[in-house]
């Protein structure tokens, strides 16, 4: 096998797992036009078709899905080897994606990453900002940030931050027009701020306890959003009811700027956890991040 016909292999396996040209190709850093010119050589070379494309996606034929197979355990295998020679280096080396919301890198994710990354300039990191409960091991990620009670078992979990506490909360000024709620069931008819989960499309329901009974309400309300920061914002502004992570609201509850309800219905539960495959194998970069991040009480 020549160079030229590697690079092809290369660039299939890139196509068919990214299921985009133009996100294979920044990923490679070539052009997506280059990139089809690379496709198309390799489909008459072994004269068969590997990819059907329309306007709108890319998903590998049956041919495909079988190359795919068949080669992308061995480059997993090399890439995996190529990372493993940074533990040769005097510093640890390497990039580490990780998937997180946007509230778990502003509270825990950047306050841990900043100083140890000034100390490893080596050592790249992404991270990909979404509210999904994004596959990590399909999507290619080294690890995932989410609430400890909604982890895999079969998953390495480890805590990143204390324990957290959601909490509903809105302005004075919304309270003094439509007065507080005293049950859960009062929410259903106050003016709430939802969030759209885009993993399923659907709303947020609140999700409730008290000694062990768990309780889930739908809301209404004017205004959703798919970000937290967002609803924060229309809550201190007077738009309704929010219910947000409890590290996010508690200085604007200290201010006087937002007003909390029914906490007894809001017992803390596991906070952020660091996760990834048990059978993963641990490059020194990633090793120096899971360091970083490992929360440790005061």
């Amino acid at each position: 096998m020549n160079r030229q016909h590697l690079a092809e292999l290369t660039a299939f396996v890139a196509v068919a797992r990214e299921r985009s040209f133009t996100r294979a190709a920044a990923q490679m850093g070539v052009t997506p036009s280059a990139l089809s010119h690379s496709m198309r050589a390799l489909e008459e070379r072994l004269g068969i078709r590997l990819l059907n494309r329309t306007t709108r996606s890319v998903t590998p034929t049956g041919a495909g899905e079988r190359l795919l197979g068949a080669l992308a355990p061995r480059f997993e295998e090399i890439e995996a080897e190529v990372a493993a020679l940074s533990a040769l280096r005097e510093r640890p080396a390497g990039t580490v994606r990780i998937s997180a919301d946007e509230h778990s890198l502003t509270t825990v994710l950047w306050p841990a990453l900043e100083p140890v990354l000034r100390d490893y300039p080596d050592i790249q990191v992404e991270i990909d900002t979404d509210y999904r409960l994004t596959d990590i091991v399909a999507e290619r990620f080294d690890a995932g940030v989410r609430f400890g009670d909604i982890i895999a078992k079969d998953m390495i979990a480890v805590p990143i931050g204390p324990e957290a506490r959601m909490i509903a909360a809105a302005s004075p000024g919304y309270f003094a027009a439509h007065g507080r709620p005293e049950t859960l069931e009062d929410l259903t008819t106050h003016v709430c701020i939802n969030l759209r989960l885009p993993t399923y499309g659907g709303l947020y329901a609140w999700e409730f306890e008290q000694d062990g009974h768990e309780r889930r309400v739908w809301v209404q309300g004017q205004l959703t959003f798919s970000s937290v920061f967002p609803i924060l914002a229309a809550a201190r502004a007077g738009f309704g009811i929010c219910y947000l992570p409890q590290s996010l609201l508690q200085p604007h509850i200290d201010s006087g700027a937002l007003e909390a309800v029914l906490t007894r219905w809001s017992p803390p539960f596991p906070g952020y956890h660091l996760y990834y495959p048990s059978r993963r194998q641990p490059t020194p970069a990633f090793a120096v991040i899971v360091e970083a991040l490992r929360y440790r009480a005061a």
